[in-house]
């Protein structure tokens, strides 16, 4: 499948360092972006599909870093069907597992939380809710785990490793097992705050430190912080990623993210939701980070959308997250609120307005065009102009 969209007002590419790029077109092919830029009118006739901006904003899909997904799109949590097909109506084309702990009953040996992360991993390898990406199955570190454990789980292809939810009274305790972790491939993320399930003890800033993950999930709190005075240590003395969760701590979240710019470790900081959780299910809530970051700190938005797509996609090895041509072409069109007083969907941003998300596109795809049942309506008449296939791609009713 050929997909083209045309007469783009503005092009965020994902990377802070450089966040916006030139051109008004990009064109995807077989699951990929091909260019970013212009496109001839050859181009364009080739295309199974053609999307008209109308002068509305690309930008990466939004990856979140931090889901707690179950088996399927459902979260027992909240007692809730559909939630990944609602939060890709809120711009996330990716959602990376923080471990399915939220699996009623879930074992706690080490056969079973193998077996729990391989089955996660394989249920989602070919499932995508509503056309989304989901990376599943996080080993949950438990005792009893040993270095061939980690050698199997990773032959078997999770790579994804989870601290903080184990029956270990002393968080120190996880760190032979981290390291395991990494040797063998894995990524290692680490609960960072008050203490996680009855019985186990907050994880703060020393901790982290000392068991060096590469992800401190939900820093500013999951949902309680740990003490201000740990921040800048952990980004001055660390090279782990500073993950800030929209269910976590506002006040702490924006404190470290002055201290992240302050060290010049922008790179390190992530954006994502922990969510479904006691908080609730949050469709925007990627955007609504974005927002505050953005208004609050009186910082450029799309250098604060390079920490929800490609500062992600970094430090999680992914290939989506940035719009360059050979990377996933997973991408939506944002604009300005129908009713607010911007024009553009960085100033929306910038000024502590929701974007209007008027298209979705994982793997070249179009999920929907024309409106998200979960934010206003853009300013612009996003449309489908050309369609070769027999598929309809407009939005559900609100």
């Amino acid at each position: 499948m050929r997909t083209a969209v045309v007469n783009l007002g503005c092009i965020v590419s994902g990377d802070w360092r450089q966040p916006l790029a030139s051109g008004d077109t990009i064109l995807m092919q077989d699951g990929l972006i091909e260019s970013v830029g212009t496109a001839d009118a050859a181009a364009l006739a080739s295309c199974d599909v053609v999307v008209d901006a109308a002068g509305a904003t690309a930008m990466p899909g939004l990856i979140d870093s931090h889901v707690h997904i179950t088996f399927g799109d459902y979260t027992p949590r909240q007692k809730t069907v559909g939630y990944l097909e609602s939060y890709l109506h809120g711009g996330v084309t990716t959602a990376i597992s923080a471990s399915e702990v939220h699996v009623p009953g879930r074992p706690s040996d080490p056969v079973g939380v193998k077996a729990l992360a391989i089955a996660a991993q394989r249920c989602f390898a070919q499932y995508r809710p509503g056309g989304m990406r989901v990376w599943a199955g996080s080993v949950i570190l438990e005792p009893g785990l040993t270095e061939a454990d980690f050698a199997e789980l990773a032959a078997a292809g999770v790579w994804l490793a989870k601290a903080g939810f184990g029956a270990f009274a002393d968080p120190l305790d996880y760190t032979p097992l981290v390291a395991m972790a990494r040797k063998h491939g894995m990524i290692t993320t680490l609960h960072t705050g008050g203490a996680s399930i009855p019985g186990s003890s907050p994880i703060d800033g020393e901790h982290v430190l000392a068991i060096d993950p590469h992800v401190s999930f939900h820093i500013n709190g999951g949902p309680v912080a740990m003490p201000d005075a740990h921040f800048e240590r952990v980004v001055a003395e660390s090279q782990v990623a500073l993950q800030l969760c929209t269910a976590g701590n506002l006040r702490t979240a924006l404190l470290c993210t002055r201290q992240a710019i302050a060290h010049d470790q922008f790179d390190r900081l992530l954006i994502a939701t922990d969510t479904p959780t006691g908080s609730g299910i949050m469709p925007l809530g990627m955007f609504y980070t974005i927002t505050h970051l953005s208004s609050l700190l009186d910082l450029p938005p799309e250098m604060v959308i390079g920490a929800a797509t490609g500062n992600n996609a970094r430090v999680y090895g992914r290939s989506s997250g940035y719009l360059r041509p050979g990377r996933d072409a997973d991408l939506i069109l944002v604009d300005a609120p129908l009713g607010g007083t911007q024009d553009s969907a960085l100033g929306a941003l910038r000024h502590g307005d929701p974007v209007a998300v008027g298209a979705v596109f994982s793997d070249g795809v179009p999920r929907f065009v024309g409106r998200s049942r979960n934010t206003p309506a853009p300013t612009r008449p996003i449309r489908v102009a050309e369609n070769r296939l027999p598929r309809d791609f407009s939005a559900a009713a609100h």
